[in-house]
């Protein structure tokens, strides 16, 4: 069996590879032959770095067995995404950073070794990184997705970014608390917004109508777990009934505290 999947086409082995995970790529097939070694280091094997489905804390039996294999004195993140971008050749069209151990530096390379990206999932980042966002986006022309952990201070100006640069722009996920300034920057920046993702965040009954009103081409709206409106608001239903895919669960107008529960544990403490 072996035998036959060694002499398989470069093509055709390329084609499963594609749809490997990073430690596969990286920890097992390319140790197995020359000819499965030459087809893992194709570009198009390394067009979609999912990072988040890797444990990539230096401890980890990731790290370790990396650092063995390719006999390196220590495990770094930032080693690794350079070790996948140069295999890439700058093709990669998917990046989902883990959500935290990463640094500016690693944003700042993906910037320049990652110019077709499509699809982003950002890291938790600091505030001064934050600031650093919107010029980044100059260089990912082709976005169309974006996904932020917290929404970031200067949110305005980076949709104002993504309307002047990403033409195909299409999908926002950011949760925070979204005040009148962030909702008029996503009407008057990101009107035909195909799909918006809200998810925990603070969101008043006016704000979001604002938005409704003002992004009509929404066919996917996720507002799970948001505080600021009821989920049965007529007018929020009436005004969002155009679109096909519409969540709201466990949506509040306020933040319920349980003082029941916490003196509960209080009591159980004492």
């Amino acid at each position: 069996m072996h035998g036959r999947w060694s002499a398989m086409e470069l093509d055709c082995l390329v084609e499963i590879f594609m749809k490997l995970s990073l430690d596969d790529l990286t920890l097992a097939v390319p140790f197995v032959c020359k000819s499965w070694l030459a087809a893992a280091g194709h570009p198009l094997c390394w067009k979609k770095l999912d990072f988040r489905r890797l444990d990539v804390l230096p401890w980890s039996n990731f790290s370790k067995n990396f650092t063995l294999q390719y006999h390196l004195p220590y495990f770094t993140f930032t080693y690794f995404l350079k070790f996948t971008t140069n295999r890439s050749c700058k093709s990669v069209t998917d990046l989902r950073f883990p959500l935290k151990f990463t640094s500016m530096e690693d944003l700042v390379l993906a910037s320049n070794e990652c110019p077709k990206l499509k699809y982003l999932a950002l890291p938790v980042m600091s505030e001064s990184e934050q600031i650093q966002i919107p010029q980044l986006v100059w260089k990912w022309k082709d976005l169309e997705r974006l996904e932020m952990a917290s929404k970031p201070l200067n949110f305005a100006e980076l949709v104002k970014n993504i309307s002047l640069t990403c033409r195909n722009f299409s999908w926002l996920m950011v949760s925070g608390p979204i005040r009148e300034e962030d909702a008029l920057a996503i009407v008057r920046y990101l009107p035909k917004l195909k799909k918006l993702e809200l998810k925990n965040s603070y969101l008043p009954k006016e704000e979001l109508l604002m938005i409704l009103n003002g992004c009509r081409e929404l066919q996917k709206l996720n507002l799970n777990d948001c505080i600021g409106f009821n989920g049965d608001d007529e007018d929020i239903n009436a005004k969002a009934s155009h679109i096909k895919e519409f969540r709201k669960e466990r949506c509040k107008l306020y933040y319920e505290y349980d003082y029941e529960s916490e003196l509960g544990l209080y009591d159980y403490v004492m």
